[in-house]
């Protein structure tokens, strides 16, 4: 009898919460549905990447919801303000257009409008030792060296960086760099971007001379001021500068003869008057 009350107990326990659980479902699944819904504004991001110079179509763009809260400043809404307009700065897809990454509607696409105000591009002539084996690149820094002769003679041919820290602008026609297979590009043309004063420089130092390309990295921002090195410095041999020639002509040049010596004089006294006269020995 006591083991049948306990089946009893047990089974109407078991039924009891089984009974609850389920009321307790019902109950749940017919309370109203919250829900929190975030205010959001339509916004054109990019539908794939973009590199600089790119004119952007209607199958650049794309219309996504952005939460408002964390809406870019400046954001643009309307796909019809970025046809026909041209990057001056790369994109990634799903990025927001902004205004300051896009030129000027009636400047285009291309390069001019990646060419910041102020600034010039200057492309110079490259093969496979000035351009560093094909890895200067658009984005990268380059260091320009300048080999040049001031007074024609090979005595006095000197190797010297006259610009540092310049940024490429493209290499041959290409304006945008592969990200994706990051490989050399055989060119023979490289366009720096640089202010009027470094595009004489450029410019003279590529007509006059030659000129050596030297990579950067990016983090560096160092720009050391350099001598310059003259063919007889390579070997060990001080270069002769002008003010050496100077002092070394200076020491050359003999020295004046000395005064004669002074004449024997004799001083005579009359009254309030004094007056010295020059003693002559007869001959």
């Amino acid at each position: 009898m006591t083991r049948v009350r306990i089946f009893i107990i047990l089974l109407i326990a078991v039924t009891a919460g089984a009974m609850f659980a389920c009321g307790t479902y019902r109950y749940v699944q017919k309370l109203p549905a919250r829900s929190t819904a975030m205010p959001t504004k339509p916004v054109v991001v990019a539908a794939a990447d973009l590199d600089v110079g790119t004119e952007i179509t209607r199958d650049d763009v794309k219309l996504v919801e952005w939460p408002t809260n964390a809406l870019p400043a400046n954001s643009i809404g309307d796909p019809n303000e970025l046809i026909g307009r041209g990057l001056i700065m790369p994109m990634i897809q799903n990025e927001p257009f902004l205004p300051m990454k896009l030129a000027s509607k009636d400047i285009g696409a291309g390069l001019p409008p990646a060419i910041p105000p102020g600034l010039r591009a200057v492309s110079v002539k490259v093969n496979e030792v000035i351009g560093v084996a094909g890895y200067v690149l658009p984005g990268t820094r380059v260091d320009v060296v300048a080999t040049v002769s001031p007074t024609l003679q090979p005595a006095d041919m000197t190797s010297k960086v006259v610009l540092t820290n310049v940024q490429v602008l493209a290499a041959g026609t290409k304006i945008e760099r592969d990200t994706e297979r990051n490989k050399p590009i055989a060119v023979t043309v490289v366009t720096l971007l640089v202010d009027p004063t470094d595009a004489e420089k450029l410019t003279l130092a590529a007509t006059e001379g030659k000129i050596q390309l030297a990579l950067r990295n990016p983090l560096d921002k160092e720009a050391p001021s350099t001598r310059g090195v003259r063919p007889a410095m390579l070997i060990g041999m001080a270069a002769t500068t002008p003010r050496a020639v100077t002092r070394v002509a200076a020491a050359a040049k003999p020295a004046p003869p000395p005064p004669p010596p002074p004449e024997p004089t004799v001083e005579i006294i009359r009254g309030d008057k004094r007056a010295h006269e020059i003693v002559r020995q007869e001959p």
